[in-house]
């Protein structure tokens, strides 16, 4: 009984990751809905960030206590696929739906999911990326658009006008490096090492850095260099 428990840890706190992935979702069809003193897309914000540490926490749970199976690595990949997929996708459809006057193209978020789709597949079946991932990662994914869509907010809420066709070909673009060849340094620490690790704490600065002075819309350039730093990186990428 002890062992069926433990053994279903990892499992329980991977569903937690689902389960703040459905929130984020719910809240992003009410991104411009007062809740309280915050807003929905807050919200959304919050679930999207509480589904990225069960994310770290599952993973960490299932080293710590030798709990992997082939059932959570599936169910792992399908609550990523919602909390980093299909929510930031759902927030930013919400989003230029209501500020691009409910314009079709506004639906081309949904590109955000089927790459995300395509980038956990290849993912699961690639034995290589366990240390150096090809493509960007799916959380990373989904923190540029916590910061895009911050960003967007604020740009309209000051009276610029929203142009969808710019939107649409960030949207393409950065979906599209989900499932690029492009080699990039995984975030997990083995060691803290300073020569092993420089690139790792080079982005840790620079997320702090862009937080204090842009907000929430640091996330966007956070990933912005992440990606910059691993292309230059790329020789020394272990």
């Amino acid at each position: 009984m002890i062992k069926a428990i433990i053994r279903s840890i990892p499992n329980t706190i991977t569903s937690l990751n689902l389960i703040s992935g459905l929130v984020a979702i719910y809240f992003a069809f009410h991104f411009n809905k007062e809740f309280g003193s915050l807003y929905g897309y807050h919200l959304t914000y919050i679930a999207i960030a509480a589904a990225a540490v069960f994310d770290f926490c599952d993973g960490l749970s299932a080293r710590l206590l030798s709990a992997y199976s082939n059932i959570g690595k599936e169910l792992d990949s399908l609550a990523d696929l919602v909390s980093f997929g299909v929510a930031p996708a759902m927030l930013m459809l919400n989003i230029l739906l209501h500020y691009t006057g409910e314009s079709p193209m506004s639906f081309i978020a949904l590109f955000i999911p089927v790459m995300g789709a395509f980038r956990l597949a290849k993912f699961n079946i690639d034995e290589s990326q366990k240390t150096v991932f090809a493509g960007l990662p799916i959380p990373a994914n989904a923190i540029f658009w916590i910061g895009f869509a911050e960003f967007t907010i604020r740009t309209s809420c000051e009276g610029a006008a929203i142009s969808i066709w710019w939107d649409a070909a960030i949207i393409v673009i950065i979906s599209l490096f989900m499932v690029s060849r492009m080699r990039m340094f995984s975030l997990k620490f083995k060691n803290f090492d300073w020569r092993e690790n420089f690139s790792r704490y080079v982005l840790i600065a620079l997320t702090v850095a862009n937080v204090i002075f842009y907000g929430i819309e640091g996330l966007m350039w956070t990933i912005i260099f992440y990606i910059i730093l691993s292309a230059v990186s790329r020789k020394t990428i272990e």
